[in-house]
């Protein structure tokens, strides 16, 4: 698999969605597969570098490519390879969807992102 593509809906604002989805304090909680994660500043940026530890000990690294609050947030692997970019979308005001879409350029994704995290984020958020 090159690409995968998931969407949840959440009966919150887009806004808190977003806030909550890029807050590295917050990402242990619903990826499961992620036991610590940290950025090298807040609020992050373009250029903004994210850091995170699996349940392995192994230190994975990312930079931020694009942020538009409430709209969109990609981050890009070290090694220019692994993309992850999320769509938020207001549905009303207090409804709002995200779309997860990841993808390599060569090879396939290691480990695709499964649709139970996003079942986690919806259990916390909702």
């Amino acid at each position: 698999m090159k690409e995968n593509r998931l969407e949840v809906q959440i009966s919150k604002p887009v806004s808190e969605v977003f806030e909550f989805t890029i807050n590295p304090q917050n990402t242990p909680l619903w990826i499961k597969s992620i036991v610590h994660e940290e950025t090298n500043e807040w609020p992050v940026k373009i250029g903004s570098i994210y850091k995170n530890k699996n349940l392995k000990g192994e230190w994975a690294e990312y930079v931020v490519i694009n942020i538009e609050p409430n709209k969109v947030f990609e981050l890009l692997s070290k090694d220019n390879n692994y993309h992850v970019r999320y769509f938020y979308k207001s549905i009303s005001n207090n409804s709002s969807e995200l779309e997860y879409h990841e993808w390599v350029d060569n090879g396939e994704l290691d480990n695709p992102f499964p649709q139970g995290a996003l079942g986690n984020l919806k259990r916390i958020l909702d």
